[in-house]
């Protein structure tokens, strides 16, 4: 595995203002990045859709619409929102830069939070939530991971990347969105939200805060849904004991199953929670809940209740004795609470039909489950984008911008240079589960094959076996004479123009230097025979390279060879001829009045053959008187001449 590649938006500027210093976090929807902000010297917070998103009409729409809901709001509890624009092929949203940590790393410091902390926090949320609530704005996706706590104590909620106007109401569509442990029922069911939705996730949320987990699990998402939809919240009191009557009550309060049952908005669970954080109940009223749940007139808080009846509260049970099985006394001064009543009434309509009721639920956590899981979910499969031909980087990026992992591999290919991206494994246009691995090829270039014996070889059988070898046959550059029977290749060139090593890139081009046969044999023919027979085997020529010289067996006027000008000799190459003088003559000495021994060695030094009748041992008596042929005839190197003597004793 090799290292991540660094972000390939680092070091852009966005048109021509942002420039990208370096990525903070990444979500599922987009990057974020701190930047510069050119035109007013300040950093700021870019958030860039991802690139793959972007196709997405539905998901461009809701980025946008982000930058539209958030742009609106301005409240010291909400991120500010300065711009939004495309650039690069991306879509990206400025923000305010805020260093700091998210609810969610707080949690995994601590493990839980104290009440005193979790009411500071809450009550921030709350008043964020409460401006985007007036504004007609429902977050949709509130968690942890969305509340910022800045370095300098601000406590702001950002992230409306789910966000939609309150009246709008509409369903989800494909799927559900937003994180599935803070799903309320209504948008597990039917996929509708608004203001009331945001606010079982504030209950779920202060929960989580308080016992340091969250009050619904399960191995599959689906298990979750199903409890939303069908289980009461526990309070946190039953695992913090921090937790106060008064925090029990606002959870059980937000995390009502049915909406009617919870506050209308923000503002009126933030007008409570203020109660609690100042140390004493809301304002005109000894009460928990600010109103009836169940419409009726005011109830006491669960501080005048006695200890039966905050037992059968902290349990889940009603007022009805069919649910509690006639064990919990309540003293007739003490109207239910409303918890007590709504609890009571949702038994009435559970005993109805609570097999029926069962079933449907189930079927449609079920059905919405896994929309989420599969659709928007880490259930959720991508397409392996198509990479061949880009920098490892980019490739890289593309992938894991597609959550899936990257192990990064060397392959030879044919057609992608060394050093590029050259494929996937599994191959590009695959659907895969988010967080799958996939093998990026990085390209070493065609791969290197042995080179078979070329030379030698007739030519067709030579490009066989080059196509057979796993190259590509080229041409045939060139012919030269040669010994070889003509078309015998004499050499196989790789695409530089040198011989071929040992081994050579698979299908690279190969071209063949072949022989053109042998040069004819012109010696001892005529000029004009001489000079047809080369024209025949394709050469030239070229009387001016003529030239001459004796020559001891040819005769005159005969060839005695070509004269080539260049080395090889390929057809087409303009030659000369050389013509025969006959042999070269030599006049003979005369040798007359020398001692016969003496004239045959003269006659033998100048390159004839002197013979004499006299023999050997008497020729230190004989004198030379004259040779045969004469004296002074030229004749030529070699000829025998008979030397003539007389013996004097």
């Amino acid at each position: 595995m090799t290292s991540v590649p660094a972000d390939p938006l680092i070091g852009q500027t966005l048109d021509g203002r942002y420039v990208i210093r370096s990525r903070i976090a990444r979500g599922g929807m987009a990057m974020v990045y701190l930047a510069n902000d050119l035109r007013l010297e300040r950093r700021v917070a870019v958030k860039v859709m991802h690139e793959h998103l972007a196709e997405d009409e539905n998901f461009t729409r809701r980025f946008e619409q982000e930058a539209r809901s958030a742009a609106g709001l301005s409240h010291p509890n909400l991120v500010n929102v300065f711009d939004q624009g495309h650039d690069l092929g991306r879509t990206y949203l400025v923000m305010e830069y805020l260093p700091s940590i998210t609810l969610r790393e707080l949690l995994k410091q601590q493990k839980r939070l104290t009440a005193e902390q979790a009411l500071e926090i809450g009550g921030a949320v709350l008043s964020g939530l409460a401006a985007a609530h007036q504004a007609g704005i429902v977050h949709r996706d509130l968690k942890p991971e969305n509340v910022l706590l800045a370095d300098d104590g601000r406590i702001k909620l950002g992230d409306f990347g789910l966000a939609r106007a309150v009246s709008a109401n509409t369903t989800t569509g494909q799927a559900l969105l937003g994180t599935i442990a803070y799903l309320s029922p209504e948008l597990v069911t039917r996929g509708i939200a608004d203001a009331r939705s945001d606010l079982y996730a504030f209950g779920i949320m202060l929960y989580e805060m308080l016992t340091g987990s969250q009050p619904f699990t399960g191995e599959q998402p689906m298990q979750i849904a199903y409890q939303h939809a069908h289980s009461e919240v526990p309070l946190p009191s039953a695992k913090a004991s921090e937790a106060t009557p008064e925090i029990d009550e606002l959870v059980r309060w937000t995390t009502q199953r049915d909406p009617e049952d919870r506050p209308r908005d923000a503002a009126e669970a933030l007008a409570f929670m203020s109660g609690l954080s100042s140390g004493h109940a809301p304002a005109g009223a000894t009460r928990v809940l600010p109103y009836d749940l169940a419409g009726g007139t005011p109830t006491p808080s669960t501080t005048a209740l006695d200890g039966a009846q905050r037992q059968a509260l902290a349990a889940g049970l009603g007022d009805d004795p069919a649910e509690t099985g006639g064990t919990a006394p309540q003293p007739a001064s003490a109207p239910p609470s409303p918890i007590d009543r709504a609890a009571a009434s949702a038994a009435r309509r559970t005993r109805k039909g609570r097999l029926t009721a069962a079933l449907l639920v189930l079927l449609i956590a079920l059905a919405g489950g896994a929309g989420w899981w599969f659709g928007q979910g880490p259930g959720s499969r991508v397409t392996v984008p198509d990479v061949a031909g880009q920098q490892m980087a980019e490739a890289q990026g593309a992938l894991e911008d597609r959550s899936l992992l990257v192990e990064v591999v060397e392959c030879s290919s044919l057609d992608v240079p060394a050093g590029l991206a050259a494929s996937t494994d599994p191959e590009s246009g695959s659907r895969l589960d988010r967080g799958s691995t996939v093998r990026l090829c990085q390209s070493s270039g065609p791969k290197q094959l042995p080179v078979p014996t070329i030379s030698g070889l007739p030519l067709e059988q030579a490009q066989r076996t080059i196509r057979e070898a796993g190259f590509t046959f080229g041409e045939v550059l060139e012919e030269r004479f040669d010994a070889s029977t003509a078309d015998t290749v004499l050499a196989a060139l790789g695409e530089d123009g040198e011989p071929l090593a040992e081994t050579y890139p698979e299908r690279g081009r190969v071209d063949l230097v072949v022989s053109a046969g042998a040069i004819p044999e012109v010696a001892g023919l005529s000029v004009e025979q001489a000079t047809r027979a080369l024209q025949a085997s394709g050469l030239t020529v070229d009387a001016s390279l003529a030239a001459e010289e004796h020559h001891a067996e040819i005769e005159k006027g005969r060839v005695i060879a070509m004269i080539p000008t260049t080395d090889p000799v390929r057809p087409g190459d303009s030659v000369g001829l050389t013509i025969s003088l006959g042999p070269e003559l030599f006049e003979i000495p005369d040798v007359s009045g020398m001692g016969l021994q003496e004239a045959m060695d003269a006659l033998a030094g100048a390159g004839f053959s002197p013979t004499t009748l006299v023999p050997d041992a008497l020729r230190g008596f004989a004198k030379a008187t004259g040779t045969d042929p004469a004296a002074g005839e030229r004749v030529p190197a070699g000829t025998e001449i008979r030397v003539k003597s007389t013996i004097s004793l």
